[in-house]
Formats: structure tokens, sequence, C-alpha cells
């Protein structure tokens, strides 16, 4: 690589003295190259003008030398003065005209002031431009006459040796020289000059000049006077510009004391507008931030954050994740952006926390000034964010890859960590160490989160850095287990220098995953070879392990910073826990993990091997009680005892003898790489296919064609549930929502419907990559019209997802920018309460608001909680809200943690992608979820489940997703049944009249009034208390009738905006043409929680309808060898598909 330092251009050419004199003669015998100059730079005058004004070096040294005559002759008026005898000629005027002066320096003073006014009056001549006044009335020239030309004039006059000259003005003039001297000097090292440093420069040298005027003139006037010393002129001036006054010395004649009034009405003048000057240049060097000098550079390590706008929030997740690593502790931030520095900014950074370690520097990473400002080529690395906030995410794009240019340019050794918004942008910075496009995982992860709930939950939990101590003073149980849990990260060790997974060498990745979780709870999810750059998750049973691979796991603590109890302990333990005894014993332990230690827990439990791999409970169960045996994981991959699912061969025990009507369905379907991407740079996924593209006028829902005439969703028919995205636009990354969930281990009985809501219609260039994929159909509407909601099935649709727009993501006011989306989604929870909505945010702070209950105790005590959290100096302090631990929310900006881990952990981005599918690795897993039927509670605990996976399908489990009932107190449960014995539907109320009644619908309303009771328990417990006051009141021998009409008019009123909301729905799709048989407004789970424990501790116990995230092995990795014509045909076959539930 070519040394930079040698592309420098070289500085400007000496202009040597005889090239002076001798013109171009000088160079007929020199070996330098020629330069033939202008016809008029020839002359004379032009050679003199080249070598005193023009060529930078010479006239720095010109400058150099009358810097130092002036400061000369001042030090000769010094010694004058020093020795000067002020006695003589006392109090008389004649000791003011005439002084004492030896010969020799009357000699020195001469030639000093003849060398000066020689020096002159040449650079007048060549500075002369037609007007010779200009020349002469300039103050320097006249100083310099006065100070010279007296001198001169005693060499053909004798007598007047002793005469006085003002030769301390001459301070003046070396003033002069200085400013003049230092400009040159920046130009002569080609650096440009620091105005606060010139300002400072002036200032220190105008007080100086002051003083030393001062002193010498009451010094010399008093000599008729005091007859004072320097010493007493120099305090008499410093008391006096202090303003002190003390007044043991003073001026006595009028002479000095004109001179005091002079010099004081001079520095008020003069001073003050020098200090003000260096305010104004101070005030704006601390907006702009100075500079990061060299030396901190090379002694201290330093990264550079180069942002577009810096907020609060930003810069908070970025010091808060980049100094959560220990080894990041002396690091120092220096921030480069080209606006000022935002009032919370500067409050925040004045922090000292923060002062000594973060600098902001405004500038622009486009200027190699600001670069070296920033001392880019000498940071560790650089990270470039885009603006999410800009109206234009692509001319934000655009900003950002011309910063990563910029930056590239100017150290092409710097690691860049660069974020892109749009994915079709991002093959523009594919030079960069690291890449995140924000919507290339925005939109897989709500793909996921709709066949794997809370997915974004779970990644945004993996890369967040946590200690694991949120939630522990809580007295809920799963904020303590929630919040344990989400400490857990991953983390890399190589298998040979690591205590977890040495011991497995040459055994299965599987069986060193489940022994490795047995023994110290850490969950083993990948590798990587040596030799291969490549990361593998969950490679399966036949990949075995070897002393050179790196392998990832999922710990709250990195091994190196984990502790474990000594063996003989570990003996005791498990002896005083073993409480089942068998032929062969594997001890399941049970955790508790902290930060820095491990305590192990063992238990045994018999092992017997099965035959079959499914998690329904064993025949063979013994008499005596025991919980049934789980086959032990091999050692070695045993090609009969591992089950995967094989996707490939499309046959599975349900679809034997399919109908004739799935046999159609699946002839349609095919298996292939899709054949057109939207963008450059898409990852190619395996993915259901048509056989033949679908044509545009089939992908619109709402309207009927030559193909088809259907108009809404429910006249489509469809098997399973729909998936509405609702967005603004169609834009690239919308691709990478139906990649996913069309991915070849979906099994295609499962294959949800998709359905794009769109503000905008889509380009042609979109729907030409969408059109290959089965079931996927767009309509032009928008999300706050009703109408349109029902067209598209929102009625019987699995998921409904909440895009946010990009209109909306600029406000005056930063927080409001989700305030549409917000009372968007609200409105879909109101009407339909049993829609599953996962909506995404731009501030995290606004998750609060999402499914908002003002009257709602729990939602209130969260909010306590969360805020207390974060005065703890919580990462994670949102975690506890319902919506984001259940995965109903999420905001992109919690991924912006991914981009800095990854200069701590550099393979966080390829595992995160593995996970999220935007990546397919041959021989890589992916990521999965089984759901805990009734047949699966046998397996009782985690570590049970683990064991039972990893022997059979070679699945990993990393997590659970926990589904609870919200726990009422004991007067919400009596009022909640009370009322549920006085409730009544309205249709009732209205036909009071009537004697005969219906049982089914009091059943009915019975169970949807419950629901509703649970929204608002504040109105409850008010409308409990009124009913118990009118039953004090009315008589026992009251009538019957009465009492009803009471109750219906009490029901009336709490049930009034519920009903209006069901009747305007139904209205809206009787309307359509809509069969109101699959609305259902109140079966609503308002009263649950849920939540996930990542990487569990194995006593885990596992409860009905939990989800279990798995890493499943590549099925395509258990294709044989003698397949692979079989490989090489799938996307012009057809079959069957396999089934996707966990059958072990």
């Amino acid at each position: 690589m070519v040394d930079l330092d040698s592309e420098v251009p070289p500085l400007p050419p000496r202009y040597r003295f005889r090239d002076l004199l001798l013109g171009d003669q000088g160079w007929q015998n020199d070996d330098r190259v020629q330069v033939e100059f202008y016809v008029n730079e020839n002359t004379f005058k032009e050679r003199l003008k080249l070598f005193f004004i023009k060529n930078q070096r010479s006239s720095l040294r010109i400058r150099l030398f009358n810097f130092s005559l002036k400061l000369l002759s001042c030090m000769l008026y010094i010694v004058r003065v020093l020795l000067d005898n002020s006695n003589k000629n006392k109090g008389t005027w004649s000791s003011i005209i005439w002084v004492e002066r030896s010969l020799p320096l009357w000699g020195l003073q001469v030639t000093v002031a003849l060398i000066s006014l020689l020096e002159t009056i040449l650079l007048s001549y060549l500075s002369y431009k037609g007007n010779i006044w200009e020349q002469i009335l300039r103050i320097p020239f006249i100083l310099e006459i006065i100070n010279t030309v007296p001198f001169i004039i005693t060499i053909f006059w004798p007598p007047l040796r002793d005469l006085f000259v003002p030769v301390f003005l001459n301070c003046w003039l070396a003033k002069h020289a200085l400013e003049n001297m230092i400009n040159d000097l920046h130009r002569a090292i080609q650096r440009t000059q620091s105005a606060m440093f010139n300002q400072v420069l002036i200032l220190i040298s105008t007080l100086l000049c002051l003083i030393f005027t001062c002193i010498c003139g009451i010094q010399h006037l008093e000599r008729a006077g005091n007859n004072l010393t320097l010493f007493d002129s120099l305090y008499f001036c410093i008391v006096t510009f202090s303003t002190v006054g003390f007044g043991d010395v003073t001026p006595q004649i009028w002479q000095s004391k004109l001179l005091v009034v002079i010099m004081i009405c001079v520095a008020l003048v003069v001073l003050p507008i020098q200090f003000e000057q260096l305010a104004y240049l101070w005030m704006e060097r601390q907006k702009s931030g100075g500079n990061y000098s060299r030396h901190r550079a090379q002694t201290e390590k330093h990264v550079v954050l180069c942002v577009s706008s810096l907020k609060i929030d930003l810069l908070m997740d970025f010091l808060n994740e980049f100094y959560a690593h220990p080894r990041l502790q002396d690091y120092y931030v220096v921030i480069l952006c080209p606006t000022e520095m935002d009032v919370q900014v500067r409050r925040v950074l004045q922090i000292p926390m923060w002062s000594q370690r973060v600098i902001y520097l405004q500038g622009s990473a486009l200027k190699d000034q600001d670069l070296l400002r920033a001392k880019m080529d000498d940071a560790e690395a650089c990270f470039i964010l885009s603006s999410r906030c800009e109206v234009d995410r692509t001319a934000a794009d655009h900003q950002t890859i011309l910063r990563a240019w910029a930056v590239k340019d100017f150290a092409p050794n710097c690691p860049l960590y660069v974020q892109i918004l749009k994915p079709e942008n991002k093959f523009h910075v594919k030079f960069a160490d690291h890449v995140v496009c924000e919507e290339e995982f925005k939109y897989a992860m709500l793909a996921l989160n709709c066949i794997c709930p809370a997915t974004s939950t779970l990644i945004t939990l993996l890369v967040h850095t946590s200690r694991g101590q949120e939630g522990q003073q809580s007295p809920e149980q799963w904020q303590k287990m929630y919040g344990r849990c989400s400490g857990n990260e991953v983390y890399h060790i190589k298998m040979e220098e690591s205590l977890f997974f040495a011991e497995y060498e040459r055994k299965s990745f599987t069986y060193a995953s489940f022994h490795a979780h047995k023994k110290f709870g850490v969950c083993l999810i990948g590798v990587k070879r040596e030799d291969n750059k490549n990361i593998l998750l969950n490679p399966g049973p036949r990949y075995i392990m070897s002393s050179t691979d790196t392998c990832f796991y999922i710990h709250v603590t990195k091994e190196e910073n984990s502790a474990f109890k000594q063996h003989e302990q570990l003996e005791k333990l498990r002896k005083y826990k073993s409480s089942y005894h068998g032929p062969s014993r594997l001890p399941v332990h049970s955790i508790i993990a902290s930060m820095g230690t491990v305590a192990i827990d063992l238990q045994d439990a018999s092992c017997h091997s099965t035959s079959g791999a499914n998690l329904t409970l064993p025949s063979e169960v013994s008499k005596e009680g025991r919980r049934p045996s789980i086959a032990p994981v091999l050692e070695l991959a045993d090609n009969a005892n591992i089950q995967p699912c094989d996707l490939l061969s499309d046959q599975s025990e349900d679809e034997t003898n399919p109908s004739d009507d799935e046999c159609s369905d699946a002839k349609e379907y095919t298996k292939g790489y899709p054949p057109n991407s939207p963008y450059i740079g898409s990852s190619p996924t395996f993915c259901h296919l048509l056989p033949e593209k679908v044509p545009f006028c089939c992908l619109r829902l709402d309207k009927g064609c030559q193909h088809n005439y259907y108009e809404d969703a429910k006249a489509y028919g469809f098997k399973n549930k729909v998936i509405i995205v609702a967005a603004e636009t169609a834009g690239n990354g919308l691709y990478n929502f139906i990649v996913p969930l069309r991915a070849y281990y979906r099994p295609k009985k499962e294959l949800n419907p998709i359905i794009l809501l769109l503000d905008n219609p889509p380009d042609m260039h979109f729907l030409d990559a969408i059109c290959w994929f089965p079931m996927v159909y767009y309509m032009v509407g928008c999300i706050d019209n009703l109408d349109d909601l029902l067209k598209c099935g929102v009625t019987f649709a699995a998921n409904m997802v909440v895009v946010d727009k990009e209109s909306t993501m600029s406000a005056e006011e930063d927080y409001m920018a989700d305030a549409k989306t917000i009372v968007n989604v609200q409105t879909l929870f109101r009407l339909f309460s049993s829609l599953s909505i996962i909506t995404e945010l731009t501030h995290p702070a606004n998750m609060r608001f999402m499914q908002f209950r003002a009257k709602d105790c729990y939602s209130l005590a969260l909010s306590k909680l969360e805020k207390k959290e974060r005065e703890r100096g919580s990462n994670l302090a949102f975690m506890f809200r319902l919506p984001f631990a259940a995965g109903r929310v999420f905001s992109i900006s919690m991924l912006d943690t991914l981009l800095y881990q990854s200069f701590v952990k550099d393979y966080m981005i390829s595992i995160t992608r593995l996970l999220l599918g935007l990546d397919t690795t041959p021989g890589s897993g992916f990521l999965c979820s089984m759901k805990i039927t009734e047949d699966d509670l046998w397996i009782r605990t985690y570590g049970r489940l683990y064991q039972k996976l990893c022997s059979s399908s070679g699945d990993i489990p990393i997590g659970v997703y926990k589904t609870e009932s919200q726990k009422l107190t004991t007067s919400e449960s009596r009022e909640m049944a009370s009322q549920s014995q006085i409730s009544i539907s309205v249709e009732e109320w209205e036909d009071t009249k009537e004697i005969k009644e219906t049982s089914s619908n009091r059943n009915n309303h019975r169970n949807s009034t419950s629901s509703d009771q649970s929204d608002h328990p504040l109105l409850r417990r008010k409308s409990m208390q009124w009913a118990r006051r009118l039953s004090r009141k009315v008589p026992r021998h009251s009538n019957k009738t009465a009492e009803r009409i009471s109750q219906q008019r009490m029901t009336l009123c709490r049930r009034s905006e519920r009903q209006e909301l069901a009747e305007l729905v139904k209205n809206r799709m009787k309307h359509l043409g809509l069969s109101t048989a699959g609305y259902d407004e109140m079966n609503d789970h308002q009263n649950t929680l849920s939540y996930i424990l990542i990487n569990p501790s194995p006593d885990t116990r596992l409860e009905l309808n939990d989800v279990v995230y798995l890493i499943r092995p590549d099925p395509l990795s258990y294709v044989p060898a003698n397949a692979s014509s079989r490989k090489s045909s799938f996307c012009n076959t057809t079959g069957q598909d396999s089934r996707d539930d966990t059958q072990l």
C-alpha cells in the first residue's frame, strides 16, 4: 500500500539569496528543475518581492529577523536605563530630554536603527502600489521613523548622541512583526491557523505592550520627579491596571500623570474589544468543539461517531452500550456532527462521567480538515449512522454513503461501521467492515413475529448488554425471572481454551450443546471452523467438534468471568439432591446464574432408550409412577435415532393419503430460488414458489379481473388465517417480510396468505419480484379506513402488522412522530380486541401508549417499575412494558445497539441475520418454534425438553415464551363473580316487557360482560357499590321486575361503548356484503401477560401453551449424497409438504 506521506505535495522550494542576486543565471549549472517565470518576474524588483514577500519560507525568515531586531532594541533600552545616572540634573526638563548613553551602547543602537530603517524603506518600496501617502502614513512606518531617524542623525551630529529616543515604542512594532510571522509560519507549514490562537496571541501581546509602554514612560518622565526605578514603575502599573490602587507610589509631575491618563483610556478602549473578540471565538469554539490533539490520538484509543444530527436518545444508547463492555472503559468517543450541539446533549456532556470521555466536534465528514480534527486516521473505528427521522430516507442514505466514501478515502485503514436505511443502497457501502440495513432487519423481525411470537423482543434482549439485575426488586415472580433471563447474551470462545466445551472434542455438536447446558447452564448455538469464515447455527448431530473451532453460546456472562464450585461441593450437592435411582443416571442440573457466578444443582433422572422421537408420552411407563425416561444424547450421530423433518421429501405421516383438494393445492407449489430480486445484495433463499408467475392483475385483492372475480379476502376461502401488513409504500425492504414466511422449511399446509395494505400503489418492479410467491396479494387502502380493513380480512387475520410510516417519522416535537400510528392501533385494538397486532414505532419511549388503558392499576405499577429501573441505570428500562414483553411492539432504534456491539463482538450481525433468515449458509440451522400441548406436558421441565430435543431431532432450544393470566385481588374477584350474576344483555333490556327470554342470550352475555369488566376495574367497583346501595334501599318484597330493570340500566350504561363499536363493525360488514359470522368482538385476551425467558434454568416448569424457541438444523444437510439429482430438480418438481410441528 502506498504511504500517505509520500503523496503529500512537497513544501515550496527555498529562494536563496544568490537567486536574488543572480536571477536566472544561478540555475544554469544546477541539476534542479528550472521554472520559467513570467516576463515581469525577471526584473530585480520582482525578485526582491519574491524573496521578501511572496516566498513563504524566505519571508518567514525576514519576519523573524525583524521581530528579533525589535526585541533587541527594547532590551538595549532597558540596559541604557539601568546604566543611566538619573541623579544628574534631577528635577529639571533637561533630565527628560537628555540621557546618558555610553559609546558602545550608542553604536549598537545606531546599528539596529540603521538596519531597521533600511528594511522598512525596502519593504515600503516593494509593497508600493501607486499611493505614496498610504505607505508613509501607516502607523508602523511612523513609529519606525521616530525610533530610527534620530539615531541616524547622531552619526552626522555627535552632540545629539545623548538625546532621548523613545525606543521602547519598538514593542508595538515587535507585536506587529509577531502577528505577521505567525501567519507566514502557518502558510509555510501548510496548516490552517487557529483563530482562537491568533486572538489569544494578540490579546496577550497587546496587554504586554501596554504595560511595557507605561512602565518605560512613567520611569522616564519621573526622572524629573520621584526618580522611580523600573521595578517601582512596574509595581505602579500593575497596581493601577488591576484597579487596586494602594497609593504608595504615585506620579509627581503633570507629564507623567497625563501619560497615566492616556494609557488608562487606551486600555479601556483596546482591551474590552480584544476580550470581546476572544469571548466570541471561545463560544464559537465551544460550539465547534475544537480539535482532538495528535498526541492524544497516538497515546489514547478513540472512536469517531459521525451523525447528521445528534439526539439525546441516540447519544445515550450509544454511550451506554459502548461503555457497557469492561475493555472499552479507556476509550474516548469523538462525535463529528455538522449541526450545533443540542441543549440536552450539552447538558449531558457536562456530566463528569461523560465530559472526560466524550468530545464533540462540529464539522462535516466530507471535509478533510474536520476529519483531521477528529484524527480519523488514528481512530480505532468509525460509526456512521443515518438519520431515520428524515422525511426523505433515500436522501439520508445518500448522505451516509458520501460520509462512508469520504472516511474511506481519508483513512483507508479505519474500520467502518455503517448504518443504512434502505436495502437498495446497501451495495454502495459494501466495502465497510460491518453494515446494518434497517429495513432488512425490521421486516424480517416483523415476519418472524407472525410465526415465532415475540421474535423482536428475543433479538432485542440478545443484542442489549444487561447485567440481568432488572426486576429483581419487584414482588412479581415473572418480572424477576424475565429480568434475570434478559441478562443472557451471545459470547464466543475457542474450544481448546474453554472449560465449557474442551472435553467435547471429537463429539457431535448436539452432544456438546446438551452436556454443556446440563453442567454449566450455557446454551451452545453455533460454531465456526478455523478455515471458514461462515458461522453455522446448530449444524446438527452430524457435525463433529474440533479443538480449533470457535464456539458461540448464550449465557449471562462470558466464561472468563464465571466462577464454579469445587468438585467436592458438587459431589455433596449431587448426593443431597438425588431422589431417583436407575441403571443409568443422567444428572439434570438446576442452575442459579448471576453475574460472575454459576451455581450448579444436580439431579438424577433415570434414562431408558426410547424408540421413536415424539414428545408424546411413551407407551412403556413404570408402574411405580416414575416419570418417563428420555433417550441419552449420543456422542456421535446415529442415523437411526435422528428423525429430522424431511422437508425435501414432501411427505409426512399425516399426508400419506391426502385428499383431492390437498393434492391440487400441493401441485401448485415448487421449491427454488426467487427468480427476481428487488434490489442488489439480497441473500438468495430457498422458498416455496409458483411454477408460473401470477399476472399482476391477480395480485390485486380488492378488484376482480378476467382470471378471478373475488373482491375481498373472505371470497378467496383461505384455509389458514391471513397476515396483513399495513405500510405506506411497497419498499424493497418489504420483500424481506415475504421471504421468511415462504422459506422452504415452512410447511405448505401452514402457509398463511399475506395481504399488503398499502397507502400508495406498488410499482411494477416490486410486483415482478413478489408475483412468484404463493398467496401474496396487495390492496390499496389505509389503516384508518374501516372498509379497507374489513375487505382485507381483518376479522379472520392471524396477525396485523402495522409498519411505521415514513411520512410521519418527522415531527416538530420528536416524540409526536408516532402519534398517528399509536392512535390508529388503539382504534384497531378497540374495534377488534381479539386481533393480534404487531406495531413498529419510531421512539421506544412511546411503547407505553400501546393498548393504553388509563385506569389500569397494573399498567401504572409497571410504569413506576420502569422509572425505578431507569434510576438504577438499566439500559432496558422499557422491557417490562407488557406490549414489548409480549412482542406486540418494537422500535427499530432498539437495534442500533447491534451495530455498537459489533465493535466488541464482530459476529453479532452475522448471527442475527442467520436467526432472522436474512442470510442462509449451507449447513446452518434456522429459528422456529414449537407449542407445548397437553400431550407434551409429561416432559415437565425445560432441562428434560432440552435432552429430548437433542436426542431425537437435534433441535437446540434457546428460550421459552410464556403466557400467564394477570392475578386479580380477592376483592376484584368477588366483584367479578357478583357482577357476572347480575349481568344482562342490552337486547334483553330492550325486551323487558316480554316474559319469555332465551337462556342462550344470558350465557353469551355473561361471558362477554366478564371480559368487558376487566377493562375498567375502577368503573366496575363504582358500579358494584351503586348496585349494593340499590339493593339495600329496595325492600325485599319489591317487584322482581324493578330489580331487573335497574340491573339492565346499569348494564346498558356500562356496555354502551363496546356495543356501539360492535354494531359499527357489523353494520359496515353488512353494507359491504360480508358475513358477520367470523367477527368475535368479545373474545379478547386483555387479562393475560406474556414474556420471554432466554436460556432459562433447566428446572423451569413447562406449562400448557408455552412456546419454545428452537434452532433447527438445516434440512438440506440431511439429504444423502445420492440425492443431489433430486435437489437440483427442486425448482421444477411438485409434491406434498411435511408438517412443521415439532414431532420429536
